[in-house]
């Protein structure tokens, strides 16, 4: 599919200029479950504070989060990671909903993209970027372009914008050439946005709300 992708991408010259210069951006090998919680533990945090955060907490679990560690788990420890108590309470509720309901790709796969939304912003703490990352990366669904993620916004304004800041209308019009593999396309502009930045991605602040 990736070779699809590329023909299409290569069709815009910005694109075409990226796939000679990055690899698609790829993340690290988490679980479902874990993709959601670093999610929640990256809302409304710095960059190097989301990181450490993340460290602690992962520490704390030794290295794997799962939901039945995450329920049984005493909340000071986790406060003393860097976690808020709300967000210890989101962490626990999509452990709950994972213990509930089949959130893996075989379990979602008839679902649309919008059905799988609805699902997951039905758990408390989990917002429409979440689910937007949930769709690309846990599922790989190949025409997802999740404009609530700010190195996109950034990315796009820069390669497409010449860095003046373009609306959501103007950047959906530049992405529909990339149809059907606007995914492709988002982990594109995150190889640029990360190599001239210096800024992992995974941790930019997105806020569900």
């Amino acid at each position: 599919m990736m070779d699809e992708a590329e023909s299409v991408l290569r069709r815009d010259p910005v694109m075409n200029r990226l796939i000679e210069t990055h690899d698609p951006y790829v993340e690290p090998d988490w679980t479902e479950y874990e993709r959601l919680c670093i999610s929640i533990i990256n809302q409304q945090l710095s960059t190097a504070s989301a990181a450490a955060v993340r460290e602690r907490v992962f520490d704390h679990f030794g290295g794997e989060l799962t939901p039945e560690a995450v329920l049984t788990a005493e909340e000071e420890p986790l406060r003393d990671a860097g976690l808020s108590r709300s967000k210890v309470s989101y962490l626990q509720n999509a452990a709950q909903a994972f213990q509930e309901n089949d959130y893996t790709r075989e379990g979602l796969a008839e679902f649309s993209n919008a059905a799988v939304v609805d699902q997951l912003t039905e758990i408390t703490g989990i917002g429409a970027w979440t689910a937007r990352m949930y769709l690309l990366f846990v599922l790989e669904r190949p025409d997802i372009l999740p404009l609530g993620d700010l190195a996109v916004r950034r990315g796009i304004d820069e390669l497409y914008g010449d860095g003046a800041e373009l609306t959501r209308d103007e950047m959906r019009e530049i992405a529909e050439s990339w149809r059907p593999y606007r995914s492709a396309a988002t982990r594109y502009i995150w190889a640029e946005y990360e190599a001239e930045s210096s800024i992992d991605v995974t941790d930019l602040v997105n806020a569900d709300g």
